[in-house]
C-alpha cells in the first residue's frame, strides 16, 4: 500500500492546570469527607497536575465534542490545511457526551465543513489508536486523500462528588461505612480531560517534518480475561450486568455509571500481557528494539512504568529508559487522547531527525487490549 503520513498534530487542554492540592476543590468531596484514597493514589501515580473542563463555579466549560473541535481547529491552523479538503473524520473516545448519536457525528456537527465519511471508535484508551488506524487505512486504500483522526476525553463530570453522594447516603442509611469503594475512588485521582488531533495525508509535508506510518497493530486478550475497567454496569462473578437490565433507582444507589477498575486484575495482568503483546508485534513486524529511537508508552501511573521497564528487561526487550518519552506527570491520564498528546509534544517541541523511528504503545484494561504503531520521521 502507498505510504500514509502524519503531517500535523495538535492538542487542546481546557482551562488552567489543576494541581494535586486543588483536586477535591474542583471535583468535590463525597459525603463531606476528604478521600482516604487520594494521597495513596497520587503518591503512586506521581501525577502533579491535570486538566478539567470545569470552571471555578463547578459548571462544565466544554463537553467532549467541544474539546475535540478545539483540537481540530488548532490542527487546521497549524497545518494550513483547508477543512473543505478533508475527506473523512475518525474519532475515538471513552466518554462520549451521549449514548447516541455517535461522538464523530457530534464533532462533525460542530465542524460545519462538508459531507464526509465518519468513524466513531469506542472502547477505552485504545479507541484513539483505533481511530488512527481507521484513518490510516482510509488514506492507504485511496478512500481518502486527507483524513483527521482524534482522541478525546471529558471525564471530569463523571468524577464529580455529586455522582457518588446517593450511594454514600444509602450506605449511611444502612448503617454501613459511607465510603465509596476503592475501585471507584481510585480513578477519581488518575484521570484528566483533553483532546488531540492528527492530520493524515497521502503526501508528506514539503518544507517541514512528517511522520510516515509503517503500521498500526492491535491485540486483544478478552477471550482469556474478564472485564477489569468498566462503566454503566455491575460486575458479579466476572460478568457484567448492563445498566439497561437494572432498576433505574439502582443507577444512583450503586453509582452504576461511575468508571470502575478491578485493581487486583489490573495488577495481575496489565504488565504480563503488555510484555506478551509487544513481543508479538516485534516478531510479527520483524522490528528490532535497537531500531526504536523513541518509545512512547501510554501509562496510567509511573508505578506501572517502573514495573514495565523491569518486565521488559527480564524478557530481553531492550529499550533503554533514555528512549522513553512520557508526559503523564504534567498532563494526567487523558485516556484515548494520551498517545496523541505525547506524540504532539515530541513532534512539535522536540528536535526529531530524519529516519528516526517512533513506537507508540497503548494498553487498555477494559478487557486487556493493546495497540502499537510504528512511525518514521521523514
Amino acid at each position: 500500500m502507498p505510504t500514509v503520513y502524519i503531517n500535523a498534530i495538535a492538542k487542546f487542554l481546557p482551562n488552567e492546570p489543576v494541581p494535586n492540592s486543588r483536586m477535591e476543590e474542583v471535583l468535590g468531596v463525597v459525603n463531606g469527607s476528604p478521600s482516604r484514597a487520594r494521597a495513596i493514589v497520587l503518591r503512586n501515580n506521581r501525577i502533579t497536575s491535570r486538566y478539567y473542563a470545569i470552571g471555578a463555579d463547578g459548571h462544565p466549560t466544554h463537553n467532549n465534542a467541544e474539546l475535540t473541535i478545539e483540537a481540530i481547529n488548532r490542527l487546521m491552523a497549524q497545518s494550513g490545511a483547508d477543512r473543505s479538503d478533508i475527506d473523512m473524520l475518525s474519532c475515538g473516545t471513552s466518554t462520549p457526551d451521549q449514548l447516541l448519536p455517535s461522538h464523530a457525528s457530534m464533532v462533525h456537527g460542530l465542524w460545519q465543513n462538508k459531507p464526509i465519511e465518519l468513524n466513531s471508535a469506542s472502547g477505552i484508551c485504545t479507541s484513539g489508536m483505533n481511530a488512527l488506524k481507521y484513518a490510516y487505512m482510509a488514506v492507504a486504500t485511496g478512500s481518502a486523500k486527507q483524513a483527521v483522526c482524534t482522541g478525546s476525553e471529558r471525564v471530569s463530570s463523571w468524577l464529580r462528588a455529586d455522582k457518588f453522594n446517593s450511594e454514600s447516603e444509602r450506605l449511611a442509611a444502612l448503617e454501613q461505612n459511607p465510603i465509596i469503594a476503592f475501585e471507584k475512588d481510585f480513578l477519581r485521582w488518575m484521570l484528566s480531560d483533553g483532546a488531540g488531533a492528527m492530520l493524515l495525508s497521502d503526501k508528506p509535508n514539503r518544507q517541514r517534518t512528517s511522520l510516515a506510518i509503517h503500521w498500526v497493530d492491535g491485540i486483544s486478550y478478552a477471550h482469556e480475561l474478564e472485564p477489569c475497567m468498566y462503566a454503566g454496569a455491575l460486575k458479579k462473578d466476572g460478568k457484567l450486568l448492563p445498566w439497561s437490565d437494572v432498576l433505574p433507582e439502582q443507577w444512583l444507589e450503586k453509582s452504576m455509571f461511575a468508571i470502575k477498575q478491578d485493581i487486583k486484575l489490573l495488577e495481575s495482568y496489565v504488565i504480563p500481557k503488555g510484555v506478551q503483546s509487544i513481543q508479538e508485534v516485534l516478531r510479527r513486524h520483524q522490528l528490532a528494539t535497537g531500531d526504536i529511537d523513541h518509545f512512547l508508552p501510554h501509562i496510567s501511573s509511573y508505578f506501572f512504568k517502573d514495573r514495565l521497564f523491569e518486565a521488559f528487561t527480564k524478557a530481553g526487550i531492550d529499550i533503554p529508559e533514555e528512549k522513553w518519552f512520557i508526559n503523564l506527570h504534567k498532563i494526567g491520564n487523558v485516556g484515548s487522547a494520551s498517545s496523541y498528546i505525547q506524540l504532539e509534544e515530541l513532534f512539535n517541541a522536540r528536535e526529531l531527525k530524519i529516519g528516526e523511528k517512533i513506537l507508540l504503545s497503548v494498553p487498555e484494561s477494559g478487557r486487556f487490549s493493546y495497540v502499537y504503531a510504528l512511525l518514521e520521521v521523514t
